[in-house]
């Protein structure tokens, strides 16, 4: 590998590790964080979120380097819409179906992670159009395009871990305290509802997607 190329791949790793943190990231992950009943299922969830990202990231990157297509407006706006109706409904559960600490031992912890990995692989879908076009303008191989969207996907899962991990703190702290475990879930399950709502706005109205729907 040439010293330029590493220099690319150390950028799609850092860049990785800023794009897990975005707002709609961050609000989604935090509704699943809310649910863990110890720190390492919150940490998990992070590692499943960066995994679903990144396996949607790889496969439509590799899908539309090899066509050497170009993602549409319409289309790259639309997974964006899509991300915002998860975090009105990932609201709405956390706030109006809360399970305390006692009835979470009766759900699978795998179901959560699952569910994290869901919600990443989802995100993936909104982020794919603005990543092909970064991968295309890195590099000039297929073999690099694959390595640099690896490497990306990388930082992604790290960051996500260490903010998970961080998010979950006062979560499992406050896992036999009810009334402020439901408080913190609750208010996480608000704001997802509500950077949502905001979301499917600003696409739809704001930046015109409803008329781009209109033949």
């Amino acid at each position: 590998m040439t010293t330029s190329y590493l220099s690319v791949l150390f950028l799609g790793f850092i860049l990785g590790i800023k794009h897990s943190l975005e707002p709609d990231h961050v609000i989604a992950v935090s509704t699943i964080a809310s649910k863990s009943k110890k720190l390492w299922q919150s940490t998990l969830a992070g590692v499943y979120w960066g995994i679903g990202h990144t396996i949607t990231l790889f496969i439509i990157g590799i899908i539309f380097i090899l066509a050497k297509g170009e993602f549409s407006t319409v289309w790259a706006m639309s997974l964006e819409f899509v991300v915002g109706i998860m975090l009105v409904y990932l609201g709405i559960s956390s706030m109006f179906f809360y399970k305390s600490y006692l009835d979470k031992h009766q759900d699978g912890d795998k179901t959560s992670l699952f569910k994290s990995m869901f919600i990443g692989l989802v995100h993936g879908l909104a982020g794919s159009a603005a990543m092909i076009l970064l991968t295309m303008s890195s590099v000039s191989t297929v073999w690099e395009g694959s390595l640099f969207i690896l490497i990306f996907g990388v930082g992604t899962i790290i960051g996500m871990l260490g903010f998970t991990t961080l998010l979950g703190v006062p979560f499992v702290i406050s896992k036999g305290k009810l009334g402020v475990n439901r408080f913190l879930t609750k208010t996480a399950g608000a704001v997802s509802f509500l950077f949502g709502v905001y979301y499917i706005y600003n696409l739809g109205i704001t930046e015109g997607l409803f008329q781009m729907w209109i033949p």
